[in-house]
């Protein structure tokens, strides 16, 4: 049984910081690309950054490029996502996901992830 929990969010002023973590189990971890999703008040399931299996190459949402970094612990079975420059708008639940599909290619779909995470909340007061 697959099993994600994520952890390390909280409440923070903008322009702060956050690191969260995605704890996996139930699964070959090292063998799946991981992604961060969030989902704001009243809004749908957006991308936030993906990570490939192996190989360190990442992709991000245009809105948190050169703030937000992800990256993966294979040896931990753990995904990160350091969040700096922290904005009122980034104000979000965000959960990691499992990349289902077979090969390198990095997606942004919420419909290419099966195993979701329970979330942990985001908070960025102005």
């Amino acid at each position: 049984q697959v099993e994600l929990v994520e952890s390390g969010g909280g409440l923070v002023q903008a322009g702060g910081s956050l690191r969260l973590s995605c704890a996996a189990s139930g699964l070959t971890f090292s063998g799946y690309a991981m992604g961060w999703f969030r989902q704001g008040p009243g809004k749908e399931r957006e991308f936030v950054a993906a990570i490939r299996r192996i190989g360190g190459r990442t992709d991000y949402a245009d809105s948190v490029k050169g703030r937000f970094t992800i990256s993966r612990d294979n040896a931990k079975n753990t995904v990160y996502l350091q969040m700096n420059s922290l904005k009122p708008e980034d104000t979000a639940v965000y959960y990691c996901a499992v990349d289902r599909r077979v090969g390198w290619s990095l997606s942004g779909k919420v419909y290419d992830y099966d195993y979701w995470g329970q979330g942990t909340q985001v908070t960025v007061s102005s």
